[in-house]
């Protein structure tokens, strides 16, 4: 049938492996995103910048220090958590009872700050980052070629994602985190710290930006605008979603990835535009995003 239309198997397998990559990081990055808006109501337009982190984080780390893939994948997501704790304590902390809009603000700022400062030390033209030995090469699956790298990234995604969904969903840990963003003074009755926990939630999800960042790294070049180019696609992905729902976030990430290089296959001209007509289309049938719940 795809002979017909001059669609080869290779070209359609190829597109759709191109398009689960790009969902595992759509899914990586609006899984961290949910997590902060669902949790602590921040709409966090640091995050692209916070990805980008992750990913400088990861070269330097390399270029400067020796430090390997596999230990920067450990140290990156940590960095960037940490960048995330202060930002919380000294800024956003202060903005909790006033509107979505000035967390917004003071978020995109830092976005463009950080954007700059690397901007300014490295220049835009990027920086190669080399893909471990253990992941080099590829398998023959005969109708394509897998890259081991980017299998990896897909299987690591999925781990992350399902282990952050299982985490917030069906441990206590999680069930605490959802009861204080409803019910803070309950909360802290029973004992539990609930400013520490809005800070750790925090560093947690810009800490899933950096890995997206270290995961990144090796298939694209490091460059201060990466975050920039992806976050806008990935905000679509939340809203569609549904704002604040991880299940909605991991599984709208990958299905969009999948639309996304599908729409490649037969329509190329639409592929950059295709995931924010279906945002479109979701906000006039169902503005709380396809897993989101009525207000």
């Amino acid at each position: 049938m795809f002979e017909l239309l001059g669609i080869t198997p290779q070209v359609l397998m190829g597109q759709l492996l191109l398009g689960l990559i790009n969902g595992s990081f759509y899914a990586v990055l609006s899984l961290g995103l949910a997590v902060i808006f669902g949790l602590l109501n921040i709409i966090n337009f640091t995050h692209g910048a916070q990805y980008m982190l992750g990913a400088f984080v990861a070269w330097m780390l390399g270029a400067y220090l020796g430090v390997g893939y596999w230990w920067a994948l450990l140290a990156a997501p940590i960095v960037v958590g940490a960048s995330g704790l202060v930002l919380e304590r000294l800024a956003l902390s202060k903005l909790y009872h006033l509107d979505h809009l000035y967390g917004l603000l003071l978020t995109f700022g830092v976005a463009l700050i950080l954007q700059g400062i690397f901007r300014d030390a490295y220049g835009i033209s990027g920086q190669p980052y080399q893909i471990p030995d253990l992941l080099a090469g590829g398998h023959n699956l005969g109708f394509m070629f897998l890259p081991n790298y980017r299998a990896w990234v897909v299987v690591a995604s999925v781990i992350v994602c399902f282990a952050t969904w299982f985490a917030i969903e069906k441990t206590r840990l999680g069930a605490y985190l959802r009861a204080a963003t409803e019910n803070p003074t309950l909360v802290g009755a029973f004992g539990i710290n609930v400013p520490r926990m809005i800070m750790l939630t925090y560093a947690f999800g810009v800490g899933l930006a950096g890995f997206a960042g270290v995961l990144a790294a090796p298939i694209y070049s490091v460059n201060p605008n990466m975050g920039a180019d992806l976050i806008i696609v990935v905000f679509a992905v939340v809203v569609i979603g549904g704002m604040g729902s991880i299940l909605g976030a991991i599984v709208t990430g990958y299905g969009l990835g999948l639309v996304e290089g599908l729409t490649r296959v037969f329509y190329p001209e639409a592929s950059s535009v295709v995931i924010f007509v279906i945002m479109a289309i979701v906000l006039m049938l169902k503005p709380e995003g396809l897993f989101g719940r009525s207000a």
